[in-house]
């Protein structure tokens, strides 16, 4: 798997507007009413980024995901990151509609 190039990386973004690179990372900050809403959604993220063999960088606090993704063999983001923020994204969704 390769890095995105830049124009690849902007590209992907159009589609991800709540996500931005940030130090040679895609990140992003969800919000949840409270800790389990957070910890569901964590858990969730946790079962598909196994079965996708490709795991978050993220923190916890109360009601905060902090999340950045890179694919670490790649020296980048790659599409697999681009990938697991849109799942990311469905998952807080339900968990989290507003």
């Amino acid at each position: 798997m390769k890095a995105l190039t830049p124009s690849e990386l902007q590209a992907g973004l159009k589609d991800l507007p709540r996500w931005v690179e940030r130090d040679g990372k895609l990140c992003r900050k969800f919000e949840f009413e409270d800790f389990v809403s957070a910890f569901s959604f964590m858990t969730a993220v946790a079962l598909v980024s196994e079965s996708r063999d490709h795991h978050p960088e993220w923190t916890n606090v109360y009601g905060t995901v902090d999340v950045a993704l890179v694919t670490h063999d790649a020296g980048g983001i790659t599409t697999k990151d681009l990938e697991l923020a849109h799942a990311m994204d469905r998952l807080a969704c339900v968990r989290n509609p507003s």
